[in-house]
């Protein structure tokens, strides 16, 4: 089962990661792929509002990876937002991916990586792959393809 949403805004990517949130749980991993421009960071930025994390959601492009601790008044889960598009020229990327350690937090977090395709799918038996494409009008669209897990059923309620 795939989604496909179309986003007119970039204000209604953000809102659709905060939708997108209420279906993540604690060990998620959401890997996120799409050119430059086409809206990762942003749909990351909804899914930390939705999970309501401490902190503003930034690219982590620089630092590789960003973890956002919980509300403790919210109570929620934390998020861990990593960007893997620096790693692509690596001798062995997906060890730099294992030397951040992201499978250490994935119990604890919805861990989120932009860039992660052929890099990170190795970290947990299922994932959410989410492909974002920023179309001539400055329209966008994500294509929501669940590997393995509950994520079929997860998708058909957050379509509801």
């Amino acid at each position: 089962m795939t989604v496909v949403v179309k986003l007119p805004t970039l204000a209604d990517t953000q809102a659709f990661g905060r939708r997108l949130a209420g279906v993540l749980r604690a060990g998620d991993l959401v890997l996120l792929t799409g050119p430059l421009g086409a809206g990762k960071t942003a749909l990351t930025q909804g899914i930390g509002a939705g999970l309501g994390v401490l902190g503003d959601v930034t690219s982590p492009t620089f630092v590789i990876a960003r973890a956002h601790r919980p509300d403790p008044a919210r109570g929620g889960t934390g998020l861990v937002h990593a960007d893997a598009y620096r790693l692509g020229d690596a001798t062995d990327p997906r060890a730099e991916i294992d030397d951040l350690d992201l499978d250490a937090s994935l119990d604890d977090s919805v861990t989120v990586v932009e860039w992660g395709e052929g890099l990170a799918e190795h970290l947990t038996e299922s994932h959410l792959h989410v492909r974002l494409d920023r179309h001539d009008d400055d329209t966008r669209t994500a294509e929501l393809v669940p590997v393995g897990g509950d994520w079929p059923t997860r998708l058909r309620a957050l379509s509801a």
